[in-house]
C-alpha cells in the first residue's frame, strides 16, 4: 500500500480537496523523519490490520484443521461404534443367550430322547425277531399249565445251533402244513408284510400258530389204549398227573404212532379240550409237526403278573431218556 495516495474516507471515498487540505509538500516537508515517522506509523497501521488479518486467518485456519481433525475423529469413532454395534450381537450370540441357550440344550435333550427310544425300539424289534418272541395264549387248550390270556415268551434260540425240541418242552409253532393245511394261494405283498410283521411281534400270531407240549421226538413210538391208560413213550408210562388239567384222561382215544425223524408227535394239557396230534391222525401230515415249523420254546409266563412263572420240563419224561429218539435221548 503506497502511503502517498490520498486517505480514504470511512466509507471509501476520497478525501474531498481544499484550502483546508494540507497541500503534498506541506506533508512531504513536514521532513523525512515525520514523513517516514508518518509512513512507519501508517506503515504500522496498515500492517498491523494485515497482520491481524493473518494471524486470524492462521488462527481461523487452524482452528478449521483442528475442527476438521476433531470431525475426521469423530467420524472415524461413529465408523468404529457402528462397526461395534454391527458386530455386538454376534459377539453377543459368542457368548450365548440365556434364552437360545435353553432351547439348544432342550432340542439337544429332545434328540438324545428320540435316539434313546430309536435305539430301545431297534433293539426291541431284533430280540423279538432272533431271541425272545411274545405270545398270547387263544384258548384253554393247555390248561392249568396256560390259561387263556396269559403272555408268554418264546425262546427262539432254544433249538439253535443243531439243538432239538425235547419230550416235556412247551413249544410255539406254525401248524400249516401239519394241522392246517397249506395254502394254495400265492402269497402277496401285504400277505409277505404281514407275516414280517408278525415275526417282528409287531402284529398278532394269527390263526395258524399254535403252542402244545412235546410228547414224542423223532423215532419214538408213542401209543395209549383209551381212557384209563397212561400214555407210554417207547414202551414207558408217563405219569402227567403234574400237568394234565384236572379229571382228564391222558387220552380218550387209543392210538400207536411211530414219529418220524425230525417231526414232533404234540398234545394239550387239557386234553379233553384240545385239537392235537391225535385230531389229524388220517391227514396227509400224520398229525406230526416238522421241527423246522417250531418258532421257539415257550420258557416264561409274563403276563398277567399273578400267574409270572417258568415253564419248566417236567421231570416225569426223564424217566424216558435213552429209550430212543433224539437230542442225546437215544
Amino acid at each position: 500500500m503506497s502511503t502517498h495516495e490520498p486517505p480514504a474516507d470511512r466509507d471509501g471515498s476520497p478525501a474531498p480537496t481544499g484550502a483546508d487540505s494540507p497541500p503534498r509538500s506541506a506533508v512531504v516537508s513536514g521532513g523525512v523523519g515525520v514523513a517516514e515517522a508518518s509512513g512507519g506509523a501508517a506503515t504500522e497501521r496498515t500492517g498491523a490490520p494485515e497482520r491481524a488479518g493473518s494471524e486470524r486467518t492462521v488462527s481461523e485456519q487452524g482452528r478449521a484443521e483442528q475442527g476438521s481433525s476433531e470431525c475426521g475423529e469423530g467420524l472415524e469413532e461413529a465408523e468404529r461404534s457402528a462397526e461395534d454395534g454391527q458386530d455386538g450381537p454376534d459377539d453377543r450370540g459368542d457368548q450365548g443367550d440365556p434364552d437360545d441357550q435353553g432351547e439348544d440344550a432342550e432340542r439337544s435333550r429332545s434328540w438324545d430322547l428320540l435316539l434313546l427310544v430309536g435305539i430301545c425300539l431297534a433293539a426291541l424289534l431284533l430280540v423279538n425277531a432272533f431271541v425272545a418272541r411274545p405270545f398270547s395264549v387263544p384258548s384253554g387248550s393247555m390248561e392249568d399249565t396256560l390259561h387263556p390270556g396269559d403272555r408268554l415268551v418264546a425262546n427262539q434260540l432254544a433249538y439253535s445251533f443243531g439243538g432239538h425240541p425235547q419230550r416235556g418242552d412247551v413249544v410255539v409253532f406254525d401248524g400249516t402244513g401239519s394241522f392246517l393245511p397249506e395254502s394254495v394261494k400265492p402269497a402277496g405283498f401285504v400277505d409277505g408284510l404281514r407275516s414280517f410283521a408278525r415275526d417282528l411281534g409287531l402284529a398278532p400270531a394269527g390263526d395258524t400258530v399254535y403252542v402244545k407240549r412235546v410228547i414224542g421226538v423223532g423215532g419214538d413210538r408213542v401209543t395209549s389204549t383209551g381212557p384209563g391208560a397212561p400214555i407210554t413213550v417207547n414202551g414207558v408210562p408217563i405219569d402227567e398227573t403234574s400237568y394234565l388239567f384236572p379229571g382228564d384222561d391222558p387220552s380218550s382215544v387209543a392210538f400207536d404212532v411211530a414219529v418220524p425223524a425230525g417231526e414232533l408227535w404234540v398234545m394239550g394239557d387239557h386234553r379233553s379240550a384240545s385239537r392235537d396230534s391225535r385230531d389229524h391222525l388220517g391227514e396227509p401230515g400224520g398229525g406230526f409237526v416238522p421241527e423246522e415249523k417250531v418258532i421257539g420254546r415257550a420258557d416264561w409266563v409274563v403276563y398277567p403278573f399273578s400267574r409270572l412263572t417258568s415253564l419248566d420240563r417236567p421231570a416225569a419224561f426223564a424217566a424216558i431218556a435213552g429209550t430212543g429218539g433224539h437230542g442225546g435221548q437215544g
